[in-house]
């Protein structure tokens, strides 16, 4: 075994997913704003965070409107998903610039990015100030996904959008399946593949 080297606290927990967020003020102005700072926090009910700094553009419309949208990002997306990132809303249109097109949502007045496969609406329940970041965490009102992510049994096949992650200023693609949730508890068939126990 290598030594290993001990280095100062920080972030080191990678990849993450690199998601496009989207949100709206009282007067219709939108934005989208890209986070890497988010995952689940509760199966039921359904909840989600998302880790904005203060000082980024659409962090008032978040805290003041209480939604949100998270879009996910794809192979196909991610240089918009880039430019949301690195560019402010105070100084461009990051619709007009990127060539995304905001669509509405069923349960929330944030727009959706109707280019993105998947959309998670949003609503606010608890703000934490942790520091740097502040810590929105939000149940899930409504899911809308494209139905060319599903196969023939109506099951969401969410490797055919080819979703992206980050991981320490770099973006990825996924490279296939290593393995389903319980593989390594199942009982192999003859031809040594995994099989569920019955």
């Amino acid at each position: 075994m290598t030594e290993k080297q001990v280095w100062k606290p920080g972030n080191m927990l990678y990849p993450v997913p690199a998601v496009m967020v989207t949100a709206a003020d009282g007067n219709g102005k939108s934005d989208i704003i890209t986070i890497a700072w988010t995952g689940t926090v509760c199966t039921n009910p359904p909840m989600l965070y998302i880790s904005v700094r203060p000082e980024r553009y659409s962090y008032p419309m978040i805290r003041e409107s209480g939604e949100f949208v998270v879009n996910m990002t794809t192979a196909r997306l991610v240089r918009a998903a880039d430019f949301c990132g690195v560019r402010s809303g105070r100084d461009v249109d990051k619709w007009k610039e990127t060539g995304l097109t905001p669509a509405e949502a069923q349960k929330v007045r944030a727009p959706l990015i109707a280019e993105s496969p998947v959309n998670i609406e949003c609503r606010v329940t608890e703000v934490k100030e942790l520091g740097s970041h502040h810590m929105f965490l939000a149940e899930v009102l409504a899911v809308d996904v494209d139905e060319s992510l599903l196969d023939e049994s109506g099951r969401l096949a969410l490797e055919k959008a080819d979703p992206v992650v980050y991981s320490h200023g770099e973006y990825y693609g996924l490279s296939g399946l290593l393995g389903s949730f319980g593989y390594s508890v199942r009982k192999k068939d003859r031809r040594g593949n995994g099989r569920k126990k019955r």
